[in-house]
């Protein structure tokens, strides 16, 4: 590369960046017309893969690029894929997954069988077709708020079993191919391997991960922890290739090892933006290998082998979910977010391919067939989740001791309320607010990327999740829908308008109180929507502590007018006579009576004004100080509103003028 001649261009640079291109292009169509982008970026492979436009024509360049895709896509399903996550779910894991994979492989053996194919490749087959798309279906369950309810649990459950069940099937696939042991012996002994890595997974994932990850998170260095991150996911998929499972395969344990640790919440927000990049280029490469060509001449066949992969799919995952008797809405709900085939199963093939085995045996053209029904439902998938939730809306609810059980869940989660404080960062003025929450009884959940940090949080009783609050899988981990205030004290100005931005978009409506570390950006803030400013700065100022109590109606103290912790703004008339209106801005009013008279003393104003170019406070022409007007003299401010209640007028001292306002100008919550 460094001895490219000038103006040589490297062979691999113009696919890469057209694969990326289209993928950012027609990935942005899709979320505008609000579809999961993943189909987006499968429709771009397509698009401009060799077969049809051929702007990416070298495919062992985008292969190349796409192993490392699915690698560290399948890393970061497994780093949420814990332990814990499991047991909570375990009966949706081991009931119905079991159920379904096993129910689903031989039915569709069943079916290859019928046709005259050898048993062999019927179960190939059928582990092909039992795997859904996890990263497809995580993404509609999220979007449809499906993620606690019985019906997106009985997905994941499902899910989990089938991506654990791939080590097992890759370990079978020679001996399906005839290049292993035959007979009893040779599948116990592919099942013993299979429970000896699981075993090794969490063994390393209890005793080794958590101190390892802990020694370099102290280090407090997003680039060092990304790059160990990185380090682990594709040295256990390169391990576990050496061993002769899937570097894929690999990737997802790893993963699994990383969720239990307490910092999987941060290696997760960190390596969520390279997932992101290779996943999408892991979907357009699987979107190029389609042949339009053979789309079109057998686009009868395609479309009979999706229907049939629907149907049993469909039929297998909601018996297997029926039996754990959790009702037949949910049964037939989950079922159709998992009548695709997933990103598994392309590993699995090229598994089977090196023992001569392709799907139904139909060599080459099995290859097309399996890629092309893969693209067509996973581009469905979101109006099959539509079509099931149709139906299950239809059928009767179940009464049984079961279906209570799974709806109880449910319900319990439903019945959550908020009730919960937000504390991004830590420090000593989060923690002197903790002490107030504390004795007050309210709960608090506090971010941060110290460990020390949050050792000494968690001494305080407070939860902790270790990451960065503008991360979305750190504020997956905080609950959201249970935070009733959000407090950002151990920022600078800067970084906490971008916080409150980021997570007043996470949660429109919820009360933002913000105290800067330095002077406040009020039009920043003000245009983050945060709720109420602590400006420390300022020698009369309300407390952090009294703020938030306040907010959350704990305090019991009479309401101050104005508000020196509630941004002021006033919206002037555009077509007033005044000269002077560009000088109006948001303003934090510095005190909450005349500044000067209070450092006086004195309480004597009778009217007070606020100046809306720098918030100063002062008293009206009849109070003794007119102190208004002597700080819009000596500073060279004009204008002041009126600072009284039900007051929206404005003066301007200049021109002698009044202001109107277009619009009511006191804070928006």
């Amino acid at each position: 590369m460094l001895n490219l001649a000038a103006g040589e261009t490297p062979t691999y640079l113009g696919p890469i960046v057209a694969l990326l291109v289209a993928a950012g292009l027609i990935g942005a169509l899709f979320v505008r017309i609000r579809v999961v982008p993943i189909v987006g970026f499968l429709l771009a492979g397509v698009v401009i893969g060799p077969h049809q436009l051929g702007f990416v024509a070298d495919e062992e360049v985008v292969r190349s690029a796409a192993d490392i895709g699915v690698m560290l896509l399948l890393f970061t399903i497994g780093v949420e894929f814990s332990v814990d996550r499991l047991a909570r779910i375990k009966r949706f894991v081991l009931g119905g997954g079991s159920a379904q994979v096993v129910l689903t492989t031989l039915a569709v053996t069943g079916l290859v069988v019928a046709f005259g194919g050898d048993w062999r490749v019927g179960v190939f087959t059928g582990f092909l077709v039992a795997l859904s798309s996890t990263a497809i279906v995580l993404k509609v369950v999220a979007a449809k708020g499906l993620t606690r309810q019985p019906v997106g649990q009985a997905a994941v459950g499902t899910l989990i079993f089938q991506d654990l069940a791939v080590i097992a099937m890759v370990l079978l696939v020679p001996l399906l191919g005839g290049g292993g042991g035959e007979g009893f012996w040779g599948i116990a002994r592919a099942l013993g391997t299979a429970a000896l890595v699981l075993v090794a997974v969490i063994v390393i994932a209890r005793k080794v991960m958590p101190p390892l990850l802990e020694r370099v998170a102290r280090l407090c260095s997003p680039e060092v922890f990304l790059l160990t991150i990185v380090a682990i996911a594709l040295g256990v998929a390169y391990l576990t290739s050496l061993a002769g499972v899937s570097n894929a395969l690999g990737a997802f344990l790893a993963g699994m090892v990383l969720s239990e640790s307490r910092h999987s919440a941060h290696a997760l927000s960190e390596i969520m933006p390279l997932q992101m990049i290779f996943s999408a280029v892991f979907f357009v490469s699987i979107g190029m290998l389609l042949d339009l060509s053979l789309l079109i001449r057998l686009w009868w066949v395609v479309l009979l082998a999706a229907l049939a992969v629907v149907v049993i799919k469909a039929v297998t995952a909601a018996v297997a979910v029926a039996v754990l008797r959790v009702g037949a809405p949910t049964a037939v709900g989950s079922a159709f977010l998992l009548a695709q085939i997933g990103e598994f199963s392309f590993v699995l093939q090229q598994s089977g391919a090196e023992y001569g085995l392709t799907p139904a045996g139909l060599g080459a053209q099995g290859d097309q067939l399996l890629v092309a029904v893969t693209v067509v439902l996973m581009t469905a998938t979101p109006a099959l989740g539509a079509l099931g939730e149709s139906i299950a809306r239809r059928l009767p609810v179940a009464a049984g001791p079961g279906a209570g059980a799974g709806a109880g869940a449910g319900a319990a989660e439903e019945a959550d309320v908020r009730d919960r404080v937000l504390l991004a960062g830590w420090g000593p003025a989060a923690r002197n607010l903790g002490h107030y929450l504390v004795v007050n009884d309210v709960p608090v959940t506090v971010t941060t990327l110290n460990p020390d940090l949050a050792a000494e949080a968690e001494s305080f009783g407070h939860a902790v999740v270790l990451g960065e609050a503008t991360k979305e899988s750190v504020l997956h981990e905080v609950g959201m829908e249970r935070v009733k205030l959000i407090v950002i004290a151990e920022n600078t100005a800067e970084e906490g308008t971008h916080i409150a931005h980021i997570l007043g978009g996470v949660a429109p409506g919820v009360p933002i109180v913000v105290r800067p570390t330095d002077a406040p950006d009020i039009p920043g803030l003000y245009g983050a929507e945060v709720t109420r400013v602590v400006d420390t700065n300022r020698a009369v100022t309300e407390p952090l502590g009294s703020t938030v109590l306040d907010l959350l109606g704990i305090g019991h103290a009479d309401p101050v007018h104005p508000d020196p912790t509630r941004i002021d703004v006033f919206s002037p008339d555009p077509d007033t006579a005044c000269a002077h209106i560009d000088t109006v801005r948001p303003v934090l009013p510095k005190s909450s009576g005349c500044t000067e008279c209070l450092q006086q003393g004195r309480r004597d104003w009778v009217h007070l004004r606020i100046c809306t170019t720098c918030g100063f406070v002062g008293c009206c022409d009849d109070s003794p100080g007119r102190h208004a007007r002597s700080h819009a003299d000596g500073a060279g401010h004009p204008i002041v509103r009126s600072a009284e209640p039900g007051e929206e007028w404005a003066w301007c001292y200049l021109d002698g003028t009044m202001i109107d306002p277009v619009a009511r100008s006191s804070g928006r919550r």
